[in-house]
């Protein structure tokens, strides 16, 4: 596990935007505020940046099951998060110490299923 403990002077928004963009066909933009990562046209992450409950956090899709899975089992590090929570969407606070290598594999997985998805 490689974590990165919370802090205020590290920015955890340009680590996040460096492996979303290391994913193929993907490309960021301003949405809602937020930075924003797409893969033909389709979101498959965002920035929460203190924009509903003052935390900083990512949005990603996420294959079914997942965000139940990891909101049970730790809710200080997962949560539900609003407007997108019921499509089964995950959010990861960036807040706290995070697992980075984790993190990669869950943007991995969100950009494969949305790039999947935008494929058909």
């Amino acid at each position: 596990m490689t974590a990165t403990p919370a802090s205020d002077a590290f920015d955890p928004y340009e680590r996040v935007r460096a492996l979303c963009l290391a994913q193929p066909g993907t490309s960021e933009r301003l949405s809602h505020g937020a930075a924003t990562w797409f893969v033909r046209k389709r979101t498959f992450a965002s920035a929460a940046d203190r924009g509903h409950d003052d935390r900083r956090a990512l949005w990603l899709a996420a294959p079914a099951g997942v965000q139940e899975s990891l909101v049970d089992t730790d809710p200080d590090r997962f949560f539900r998060p609003p407007y997108v929570g019921r499509r089964g969407w995950l959010g990861v606070y960036l807040d706290v110490p995070t697992d980075w290598d984790e993190l990669e594999a869950l943007i991995v997985d969100a950009h494969r299923l949305i790039g999947s998805a935008a494929r058909r």
